[in-house]
C-alpha cells in the first residue's frame, strides 16, 4: 500500500468513526431530572435521585443520558432547571420535580417548550397536554381516607396542612368530602414546610376537640403537627396523605405516629400483597435493587415514583422506535403520545393506564390504606 492509499484508508476510517459517533449521539435519548435532594423535601428527593442513579444505561433499547439537577425544594430553582433542560440540554423528556410547587414551575416550561413532563408530585395541571403527574391523584387517595372515616363514625375533623399548593389542594378536597360525608370541619390551620414549631396551631386544634385530625403535608415536616398535638394531649385519630409515607417520617415522628392512617401505592408494602397482584413482582424487584445499594429498610415510595417514571419512559421510547429522531420536536410529540397510550403497565405503585383525560393512570386498585404498628408499615385490614 503506497502513501496515498494509506492516507485515503485512514481518511475513510475517520469518516466512518465520525459517522458512527454522530449516529450514536442522534439515537441517544436525553432526560432532564430535577429533584429536591436538599431543602425541606430532601427526605423525598434523595430517594428519587438515588433511584435515577441506579437505572439502566438504556431506555427502550436506546442509549440514555440523564441530566440530574437539585432544585433545593425551591420552585424558582425547579423552573430554572427546566429552562436549562429545554434551552441548553435539548431534552426529550423531563422527570420532576419532587414537590407540587416545584412541579408546577416545571410544568410551565414543559408546556411552553412542548416537552413531556413526568411529575413526581400529584397536582391537576391547568394545561395537561404535556404533563403527566405520576403519583396517585388527591381524589383517588382522599376517597379512601373518607371511606375509613365513615367506618369509624367520625363526626368532627380538624385540618392542618402546608401553606402552599399541596396543602391548599388537599384542603379544597377535604372541605368538599367532609360536607358530602356529614363531617364537620372544626378547625383549619396552616404551616410552612420549613417551620420548626406549630405550637399555636396545635393549641387551636386541640381546643376544638375534633374526633380526628387530617394532616396535609409531606416528608419529615409532616411529623411536626403530630408531635405537637400529642404533646398537648390530643388522643384522637390522625390521618396523613401519601406524602408522609417514607421511613424518615417514621424516624422523626417517634411514638406520635402509632396508629396513624394514610394511603399509599403498593410498593411500600409489596411483601404483604397477594402473589396475583401484577405489581408485586415489579415492586419487589425494585426494592431488592434499591435496598442492596442503600441498606435494608431504606425503601421509599418516592424513590419508587422515579422508578415508575423510568418504566413509563422505557415503554414509550420502545413504542416510538424509529418513527422519529431523539432531540427533535417530532420525537417529543411522539413520546408524549406514547405515554398517553400507556395501558395496563405494571409499575411499582400499581397498574397504570393513561388516557387523554387521565394523565396519572393510577386508580383505586393501585392504592391501599396503611397504618403504623411498632414503628413499621402495616396494611390496614
Amino acid at each position: 500500500m503506497n502513501r496515498r492509499q494509506m492516507l485515503n484508508t485512514l481518511a475513510a476510517a475517520c469518516l466512518l468513526a465520525v459517522s458512527a459517533v454522530n449516529h450514536a449521539q442522534a439515537q441517544t435519548v436525553t432526560v432532564g431530572v430535577t429533584v429536591s435532594s436538599t431543602g425541606p423535601a430532601a427526605s423525598l428527593g434523595i430517594a428519587e435521585k438515588n433511584t435515577i442513579e441506579l437505572l439502566p444505561k438504556t431506555l427502550g433499547g436506546l442509549p440514555v443520558n440523564y441530566v440530574i439537577l437539585d432544585d433545593a425544594s425551591d420552585p424558582t430553582a425547579a423552573g430554572k432547571n427546566a429552562r436549562r433542560f429545554a434551552d441548553a440540554d435539548k431534552v426529550d423528556a423531563i422527570i420532576g420535580s419532587t414537590t407540587v410547587p416545584g412541579s408546577l414551575a416545571v410544568a410551565e416550561v414543559a408546556n411552553e417548550a412542548q416537552i413531556p413532563q413526568i411529575a413526581l408530585a400529584p397536582f391537576p395541571p391547568k394545561q395537561p397536554q404535556w404533563i403527566f403527574p405520576l403519583p396517585h391523584s388527591i381524589a383517588v387517595m382522599s376517597s379512601a381516607l373518607f371511606e375509613e372515616m365513615k367506618k369509624r363514625h367520625t363526626t368532627t375533623l380538624g385540618f392542618i396542612g402546608f401553606s402552599d399548593a399541596y396543602g391548599e389542594a388537599w384542603l379544597k378536597d377535604v372541605e368538599k368530602r367532609a360536607e358530602q360525608n356529614g363531617i364537620k370541619l372544626v378547625g383549619v390551620e396552616r404551616y410552612a414546610r420549613s417551620d420548626q414549631s406549630v405550637t399555636a396551631q396545635a393549641l387551636k386544634l386541640t381546643s376544638a376537640k375534633p374526633d380526628a385530625i387530617f394532616i396535609a403535608a409531606s416528608g419529615t415536616p409532616a411529623a411536626l403537627p403530630m408531635r405537637a398535638l400529642r404533646e398537648r394531649g390530643f388522643k384522637g385519630q390522625f390521618y396523613q396523605t401519601h406524602g408522609a409515607a417514607n421511613n424518615d417520617f417514621l424516624r422523626v415522628a417517634g411514638n406520635s405516629d402509632e396508629g396513624v392512617i394514610l394511603p399509599t401505592g403498593l410498593v411500600l408494602v409489596a411483601e404483604q400483597l397477594p402473589d396475583s397482584n401484577p405489581s408485586k413482582k415489579v415492586g419487589l424487584a425494585y426494592l431488592q435493587t434499591y435496598e442492596a445499594k442503600h441498606g435494608a429498610g431504606s425503601r421509599s415510595p418516592f424513590g419508587a415514583y422515579a422508578q415508575d417514571a423510568y418504566l413509563l419512559l422505557d415503554k414509550a421510547v420502545a413504542t416510538v422506535g424509529k418513527k422519529a429522531t431523539p432531540g427533535t420536536p417530532e420525537y417529543r410529540a411522539a413520546l408524549r403520545d406514547a405515554i398517553e397510550k400507556t395501558s395496563n403497565l405494571p409499575l411499582t405503585h400499581g397498574q397504570n393506564t393513561m388516557s387523554a383525560t387521565d394523565h396519572s393512570g393510577l386508580g383505586e386498585a393501585a392504592r391501599v390504606l396503611i397504618t403504623i404498628e411498632k414503628d413499621a408499615w402495616k396494611l390496614l385490614k
